[in-house]
């Protein structure tokens, strides 16, 4: 037998089983087999890995580029660069905030193009439902899109508007027979309306005001209407972004009537809550909102008993003049937080303090997202015949947030000056070194697409 192109061992590697001291052989881009630390036959190429863990690359399949179109928010370039430094070796492109959004194959088409010579990641691409294109929905799916991204409530863009239920319901029951996953952002307007309506007047720079605009039952609604509609189309669901532990028990419901609907939660709602967010501190608005301690407790408790399957960051950037910086003005701002290359250290940290492990992060954010999109046949774990896509973490090592030091697009955070632990010393996309701690190795990624099913 050849020997593999690289061998990378360490006393601490993300397998199936846990943490184990293990060599990964790959050849040709692809994990080969995974070994015993010791069997590494002289004259290979070795990476140790040192006091670093060895875990998947993480998939992120919520993630807003904005290219083409609105490259002054952010781009292909700058977004997969942090998601490199980020130990994130997969992305899934949201279809919405780009001109043209990706509602027809056309625009898919346009989207792809404007990646050439850009991504430091490998990345696929939703498709979008509004209404009206109901009949470009069959071609995005051929095509290769890995799911249909709606919305319940305005999206913030004019391009991409919301669908009413009954829109949803013709679009989940097409996708249904086709074998395609609709993902929701899973807020009804009818709440958010009144609330907002009621919170006219107040200080548009408190966070309450923002906070009360966005109320639970927006969400517990709308995530029951989306389960309702899976279980009688018996149509894969997605809910987007979860945020308030009172939709968890609708979704729990659907659950345990074995309706083919899960959930994700993100970084920022695991990590902060309303009651530490300054007035005027518009950096941390996103919608729906950061809520109480409370509640962040609540979804930590579903993460770990599987009623929220998976952490996404919700990347979206905006210029810094739509965050309202100077005026504080949460009702105007834009509602978004860049986290792609913090993820996975804002999670570790938290994790870490509650008793979770590197295995439950690779879970979380590596396994279940490939699971979701249909990638976890070459994505999401160290196992052979997987891409070897893999990240060095030096999991008590900690830093400091430094804006400077960030490689997205317009380099504002909320969680800047924050002492994070979980420092990526290399990423490896397919064997291949991505991101050595300080440089990038240059724009490797491919474009993934689903694969047409049998």
């Amino acid at each position: 037998m050849e020997a593999p192109d690289l061998v990378v061992r360490g006393r601490m590697v993300v397998t199936g089983g846990g943490l184990v001291a293990a060599a990964v052989h790959v050849r040709d881009g692809v994990i080969e087999t995974v070994t015993g630390y010791d069997q590494v036959p002289a004259g290979w190429e070795v990476m140790e890995a040192e006091e670093a863990v060895v875990m998947p690359g993480l998939v992120d399949t919520h993630v807003h580029v904005n290219e083409p179109g609105r490259t002054s928010w952010e781009g292909f370039d700058s977004a997969t660069r942090a998601a490199a430094a980020g130990g994130v070796t997969t992305i899934v492109d949201m279809p919405l905030n780009s001109l043209p959004p990706t509602t027809s194959v056309a625009s898919l088409q346009a989207k792809r193009a404007a990646t050439t010579g850009k991504c430091h990641v490998d990345v696929a691409f939703w498709g979008g439902i509004v209404p009206g294109n109901l009949a470009e929905l069959a071609g995005l799916d051929g095509a290769g899109v890995v799911g249909f991204k709606a919305f319940l409530i305005d999206s913030g863009v004019p391009e991409f508007p919301a669908v009413e239920v009954g829109e949803l319901e013709a679009a989940m029951g097409a996708l249904a027979s086709l074998g395609a996953l609709t993902v929701v952002h899973a807020e009804r307007p009818e709440p958010v309306a009144v609330a907002t309506a009621a919170a006219a007047g107040e200080d548009p720079r408190a966070y309450r005001t923002w906070l009360r605009s966005r109320p639970d039952s927006a969400e517990a609604e709308a995530v029951a209407a989306v389960a309702d509609l899976s279980r009688r189309l018996r149509a894969r669901s997605h809910v987007l972004h979860l945020s308030s532990a009172e939709a968890l028990e609708p979704l729990r419901r659907a659950r345990a009537g074995a309706v083919p609907i899960s959930a994700e939660t993100c970084p920022h709602y695991l990590t902060m809550a309303a009651e530490q967010v300054p007035d005027g501190a518009t950096l941390f608005k996103c919608a729906p909102p950061i809520r109480t301690r409370a509640n962040r407790e609540r979804l930590w408790g579903a993460l770990a008993g599987g009623d929220i399957s998976m952490v996404c960051s919700d990347h979206s950037p905006c210029p810094p003049e739509r965050k309202r910086l100077e005026d504080g003005d949460f009702m105007a701002a834009w509602g978004g937080i860049s986290s792609l290359q913090l993820g996975l250290p804002v999670v570790w940290s938290a994790a870490r303090r509650r008793g979770h492990t590197l295995a439950d992060l690779a879970e979380w954010m590596c396994l279940a997202p490939a699971r979701l999109v249909g990638l976890d046949h070459r994505k999401g774990a160290i196992l052979p015949g997987r891409d070897a896509d893999l990240v060095l973490l030096d999991p008590d090592a900690s830093f400091t947030v430094d804006p400077a030091s960030l490689y997205h697009r317009h380099p504002v955070t909320p969680y800047a000056d924050r002492v994070l632990h979980g420092v990526v010393r290399a990423t490896y996309l397919r064997g291949r070194l991505a991101w050595d701690g300080r440089r990038f190795a240059g724009p490797r990624g491919r474009l993934l697409a689903r694969e047409a099913r049998g």
